[in-house]
């Protein structure tokens, strides 16, 4: 694909998360115009009227976390396809949600406050993380040019197994009054994502450490013994989009909890539209992710207003008819 190309689909994705931002900025239960959100968000702007506050401190963190998560979830999803070669990977199949859920369940049954819970699912998601690197350090760090991607899934697979028994053992010995809050995590849900800075600090973190390999990717993709012979550094390489996979889903997962379909059908979207080039395809996944998931916000707060729907719910709704229109429209081509 052409620089030219790649640089006119990123600069439409950005346009239209833009748009998409400003108006999450201004919709909701609160009318605010465009105006009022921008005066707000000057560094020159002093007042603590309703307005300022509501998008200083509600609908600027939420959208900025939204697009944060989003862009994490596609990013995790597009590297786990080419790590594994499998079509359905996306960012929870090893397991990192799980552990991060178990941890965040947990704290909120203890009663730890908001940022304790967040913590907690830090903790939970770095520890499946080594937990999956422990057990599939053979996988990852195989001498032999062979694939073993088959093994690495099966070992996260299982190991999301467990975490989800645990879920549902914990869900079962909840009380009643925590229940809701707990669901609600983990079919995903922004309203803690008070401090987005963390996600954003991540996702800058994941660019640097991914796009400049996003050549040997493309190697990468026509399997471990050609890319070998072709000079690639394939253990390395393989266990650092691992690495930098893990780390964009367990950022995700802390600030936003469980958001699915992001990091399945963004990737498949940007790669029947655009090709599988990985040059141009992780940079518009981030974009194309975040634009995704602060829309689902936007929708999940406004549609039933004043109540709220789980974000994840939203994802899931719009993304299960898309991603059955993928599979039917690749297969008629």
């Amino acid at each position: 694909m052409s620089a030219r190309r790649a640089c006119v689909i990123w600069l439409a994705l950005a346009l239209a998360a833009l748009i998409v931002f400003a108006a999450s900025l201004v919709i909701g239960s609160v009318p605010v115009t465009l105006s009022q959100a921008l005066a707000a968000l000057s560094p020159s702007h002093t007042s603590t009227d309703m307005t300022a506050e509501i998008v200083r401190t509600l609908r600027l963190p939420r959208a900025l976390g939204g697009f944060a998560c989003g862009a994490l979830l596609a990013l995790a999803g597009a590297l786990l396809q080419v790590l594994l070669r499998n079509p359905l990977a996306e960012p929870y199949v090893l397991g990192v949600s799980g552990g991060a859920a178990a941890f965040a369940l947990v704290a909120m049954i203890v009663g730890l406050a908001a940022w304790a819970v967040q913590a907690s699912a830090c903790a939970g998601a770095f520890a499946s993380i080594l937990l999956v690197l422990g057990l599939a350090r053979r996988e990852l760090w195989r001498g032999e040019p062979q694939d073993s991607s088959p093994r690495l899934l099966l070992t996260g697979a299982v190991t999301a197994a467990g975490w989800g028994a645990l879920i549902t053992l914990l869900l079962t010995l909840a009380p009643d009054a925590q229940l809701r809050g707990m669901l609600f995590w983990l079919t995903g849900d922004l309203n803690g994502a008070s401090m987005p800075w963390a996600a954003l600090g991540a996702l800058v973190l994941v660019l640097a450490a991914i796009v400049p390999v996003a050549p040997q990717l493309n190697v990468l993709l026509r399997g471990d013994a050609a890319a070998q012979a072709l000079g690639v550094p394939v253990l390395r390489l393989r266990v650092r989009v691992y690495l930098v996979a893990s780390l964009a889903a367990a950022a995700a997962v802390t600030t936003g909890g469980t958001i699915g379909f992001v990091g399945l059908v963004v990737p498949h979207m940007l790669r029947l539209a655009f090709g599988n080039d990985q040059r141009m395809l992780l940079p518009a996944a981030a974009l194309a992710g975040g634009l995704a998931v602060m829309g689902a916000d936007l929708a999940a707060r406004t549609v039933a207003a004043p109540a709220q729907l789980p974000v994840g719910v939203v994802t899931a709704l719009a993304g299960v008819p898309v991603f059955l229109w993928m599979l039917l429209h690749r297969r008629s081509r």
